[in-house]
């Protein structure tokens, strides 16, 4: 479990240091979410156009009954409402693992996952602070992860 965590590290680390110097249309922050996600999660935004963008999040939780991660990836279109609100939709999926540890004994499942993406940002026209708040419906593809479930996120990202 911890060289998955190793690997996944490097590559989101490789991926924000290539794109760091490159570009002003990057976004990255926490996004915090309850219901079925794992709590924080590390985000990143790359516009891929002038109205779609790319946001990848990494989601870690360690505590003494379980742990796990959850990467997803995420294409979005943006609207714009009024000036600094913005309304997006997208489409992507994902993939994670779960391992818990109880006195029943240990348990360890890798699962992919589909994913959509609805929400609500604002964009500080004085200061490159990004909030936004997003629905986030997943359907999970596993031996114990063939559900659906969904989580309501609130996430700040500076903009560079």
């Amino acid at each position: 479990m911890k060289k998955v965590f190793l690997v996944i590290g490097l590559i989101v680390g490789a991926t924000f240091s290539l794109h760091a110097q490159s570009s002003s249309s990057t976004a990255r922050g926490l996004r915090v979410s309850g219901g079925n996600g794992l709590g924080g999660e590390i985000s990143y935004q790359r516009a891929l156009g002038s109205n779609n963008r790319l946001e990848i999040d990494l989601g870690l939780k360690n505590n003494k009954n379980y742990d796990g991660f959850k990467a997803t990836a995420i294409y979005q279109w943006v609207w714009n409402i009024d000036a600094g609100f913005n309304w997006y939709a997208g489409v992507g999926g994902g993939l994670g693992n779960y391992s818990s540890k109880s006195d029943n004994g240990n348990f360890s499942e890798t699962f992919v996952f589909a994913a959509g993406d609805v929400g609500i940002e604002y964009n500080f026209p004085t200061a490159p602070i990004l909030f936004s708040l997003d629905l986030r419906p997943e359907f999970g593809f596993g031996n114990n992860f063939n559900d659906y479930g969904s989580d309501i996120a609130l996430s700040v990202r500076y903009q560079f």
